[in-house]
């Protein structure tokens, strides 16, 4: 899972190396005023969240810090993706964790799920895959498809799926 991740990862930095803060930062029409950058702080503070977590064996996904330069600066986030990365290859092993987030409008509904490390990198890696197909809408309203290839925000079942079909 370690592996998929930082391939889904860097997949993203090579999007990122190629944009301008401008393009980064373009509210877009069809995602409704959001920005590739907000897409990508997204999918970065998941993992975050996920290795934060990793000492206390607690993920919080609510207890995100939302950091604006993320979502703001390619160069900030190209680093966390670094980060992310090089803390996944020192976290390799499997650890139980439990998550812990309020999964309902009303405060105070706060609930305990036991899990594990690679059950939330899955998550991570699915979470991430949705947001790419937004920010491939970003990019198509930026003029900048050329930066990704078709399978960019494709599932991998989706991907071996349209093989079988050709």
């Amino acid at each position: 899972m370690h592996i998929y991740c930082k391939e889904n990862l860097n997949e993203i930095k090579n999007v990122l190396i190629q944009l301008t803060n401008k393009q980064y930062t373009f509210k877009s029409t069809n995602l409704f005023g959001s920005t590739i950058g907000q897409h990508v702080r997204h999918i970065l503070e998941i993992y975050q969240s996920v290795l934060n977590g990793f000492e206390t064996k607690v993920i919080n996904y609510d207890n995100r810090a939302r950091n604006l330069l993320i979502e703001t600066d390619t160069n900030i986030a190209i680093a966390v993706i670094d980060e992310i990365c090089l803390k996944l290859t020192e976290n390799q092993q499997n650890i139980q964790m439990v998550l812990e987030g309020n999964f309902c409008k009303k405060e105070g509904k706060q609930i305990k799920i036991e899990t594990s490390l690679l059950r939330e990198l899955a998550y991570c890696l699915e979470h991430s895959i949705h947001h790419q197909a937004l920010i491939k809408v970003g990019l198509l309203e930026v003029k900048c498809m050329n930066f990704i290839d078709d399978t960019f925000g494709l599932a991998p079942a989706t991907i071996r799926h349209r093989k079988h079909c050709i």
